[in-house]
């Protein structure tokens, strides 16, 4: 399978017009709050999700779930506004899943179902773990160009796949990211000191480990581009590819098997990850 990647389910769409449902959405929630005199922070423990989560959906780039739009009702002051637009969410979430091309169903279902997941990004930070101001820069730098409404869509689903980060139960994640992609300040300073902290949030997380790349590593055996290993239920392990418009579902054992030996040597080779915590941390304070 090939094509273009950036669509996944549970997103805002910019064809079909949820997006502008979603965007509205956002606005009233954050004017409720803001009556109801809550913080952002506030919000997500009545929700049970993270500050981070209530950001993006007052943003209109995170789709807000039935049960989370329940809850924030009662919390915001019960007026039923939230709970009167469950029904439609649950009817633009039903049309998110259903309208994704074949090439890239696989690989979404696969990613929503998985037990585990191992990024490796070798030339910019893997788009699940991007911020706004990170990804805008990556898609508007790009050429050819994009127009405004395609990054705007671009945006919306490439943050929109961070919903695994709430998951539960938690999928065992990992990521090897390269040094050379945490020294290059795609969106400039400002986007890129956000892009760093968010990267330390998630490598903080209980069931995440990041590793670092360093550039003097004298070895290598994945320098061919970014992939991802998805470990789906029965412990069956597929891969995933992307470059230059290129997108693969792999799932024949062999040519899966080559990929996890390439990840497990890159493991070995990078910073453990309480040492890429650090780095981390070192990167960011020299900025």
């Amino acid at each position: 399978m090939s094509g273009k990647h950036e669509e996944r389910p549970e997103k805002p769409s910019e064809s079909d017009g949820t997006a502008h449902l979603f965007k509205a959405l956002g606005k009233i929630i954050k004017v409720l709050r803001t009556n109801a005199g809550l913080s952002q922070a506030q919000l997500a423990s009545i929700t049970h999700c993270s500050e981070d989560l209530i950001s993006a959906i007052e943003r209109g780039v995170r789709t807000p779930q039935p049960d989370f739009l329940l809850l924030a009702d009662s919390a915001l002051g019960g007026t039923g506004v939230l709970t009167a637009a469950v029904e439609d969410t649950e009817q633009a979430l039903s049309r998110a899943r259903t309208r994704h091309p074949d090439w890239f169903r696989s690989f979404a279902a696969a990613e929503a179902e998985a037990l585990a997941v191992h990024y490796f990004a070798p030339q910019a930070v893997t788009g699940i773990l991007q911020t706004h101001g990170y990804a805008e820069a990556v898609f508007r730098h790009r050429r050819p160009l994009y127009d405004e409404q395609t990054i705007e869509k671009r945006l919306a689903d490439r943050l929109a796949r961070q919903v695994i980060f709430e998951k539960q139960p938690a999928p065992t994640m990992s990521f090897v990211i390269e040094e050379a992609a945490l020294r290059r300040p795609l969106g400039g300073r400002d986007a890129f000191r956000e892009q760093l902290q968010r990267i330390i949030t998630v490598a903080r997380l209980r069931n995440v480990h990041l590793q670092v790349m360093p550039l003097e590593c004298e070895e290598h055996p994945a320098l061919e581009g970014e992939f991802i290993l998805l470990t789906l239920r029965r412990k069956r392990e597929v891969a995933y590819i992307e470059s230059y418009g290129y997108a693969r579902l792999i799932t024949d054992p062999e040519e899966v098997r080559m990929y996890s030996e390439r990840y497990g040597i890159m493991r070995a080779q990078a910073l453990r990850p309480r040492e890429s915590l650090e780095h981390l941390e070192k990167l960011l304070g020299e900025l």
